[in-house]
């Protein structure tokens, strides 16, 4: 059974990819994912506002520690061995590349044209084999949507003219055309789109009105979006897909290959029962490739997208109907 498939270029065992979580901080971690059968690994995002706020704290410590104290003037604050976030997220990257064999994507995580897409160059030159770009803001009533999606084209193109390994493009499903943008983006440069991010929501505390931060993690439902959008998708855009959210076991990651994925993002199994969790799901789909006469990952990919399905309104809006009526 031929598990491999190619994804921005790369050649890949089999279509799992733990997607970005703090899974990859730990090499250990990282070690044991590559040996239950990931295929790459997506490290943890490194924040555009993380990055700018330490910036900027370093400037305010470097240019103005001599306010009101003359004599502090030629006094450096920071020791030799201070390393900024962007600092340990490069030695973390060229530790994973020394001690996986997979290959090992990078994750940008921004939504502004600041030049932090510069830092993208950094991690080409600490190994990354290509790049994951996360896109996401939140537009206030003044953003067009047009407007919006030139904010994100841009950061494309900026990022795409620094570095020269592939870059695959994390979206929301929260665009007036998708189909269209995913299109814009190929043109703009984009290898690969991944589809699609979660937002964690914030939730008001009735006792004190604060607004907090809570976590959920995903749920198969969620996977069924993906699903389509990617049926929509093949064989319509000349990139990579890979699938992101709510896969947690083989029948979601199977649905998603059958339906155009490349490769198969997995993270909140993952989180909850460990890297295990993907041999487990890699000896499943063998077993229901090998039932139903498949030979390889190639030949099931997109062999029930919207182009090649027995229905294809059924990929439509036409679902939606027959949901209703039934």
């Amino acid at each position: 059974m031929n598990l491999e498939t190619t994804y921005l270029g790369l050649k890949l065992k089999n279509p799992l990819v733990p997607s970005a979580s703090p899974l990859s901080k730990d090499l250990d971690t990282a070690r044991r994912l590559e040996d239950a059968g990931a295929a790459a690994l997506v490290m943890y995002s490194l924040f555009e506002e993380d990055v700018l706020a330490e910036e900027e704290q370093l400037t305010g410590l470097m240019d103005f520690q001599d306010l009101g104290h003359g004599e502090a003037d030629s006094y450096l604050p920071l020791s030799p061995d201070y390393k900024t976030g962007l600092d340990e997220y490069l030695e973390q990257l060229q530790a994973l590349k020394s001690t996986l064999e997979i290959p090992v994507i990078a994750s940008l995580n921004g939504a502004t044209e600041s030049g932090w897409v510069e830092h993208g160059r950094e991690l080409e030159q600490a190994g990354a084999d290509a790049l994951e770009l996360n896109l996401y803001s939140l537009p206030t009533v003044e953003d067009s949507a047009e407007a919006v999606e030139e904010r994100y084209l841009t950061i494309l193109r900026q990022l795409k003219s620094q570095v020269q390994i592939p870059v695959t493009v994390k979206l929301s499903p929260y665009f007036t055309s998708l189909g269209y943008f995913v299109r814009q983006l190929e043109t703009a440069g984009a290898d690969g789109v991944v589809l699609f991010n979660r937002f964690y929501q914030p939730e008001l505390n009735l006792e004190t009105l604060d607004v907090q931060p809570e976590l959920h993690l995903s749920h198969p439902y969620e996977s069924l979006l993906r699903m389509h959008w990617i049926a929509r998708l093949y064989d319509k855009v000349d990139l990579s897909l890979a699938a992101t959210g709510g896969v947690h076991a083989a029948e979601q990651a199977l649905k998603m290959l059958l339906a155009g994925a490349s490769v198969v993002h997995v993270c909140a199994v993952l989180l909850q029962r460990g890297p295990d969790a993907l041999r487990d799901i890699l000896e499943e789909m063998h077993r229901w490739m090998e039932e139903k006469e498949y030979d390889s990952v190639y030949q099931m990919m997109g062999s029930a997208c919207q182009v090649n399905a027995i229905d294809p309104e059924a990929w439509d809006r036409m679902n939606y109907i027959k949901t209703l009526r039934s």
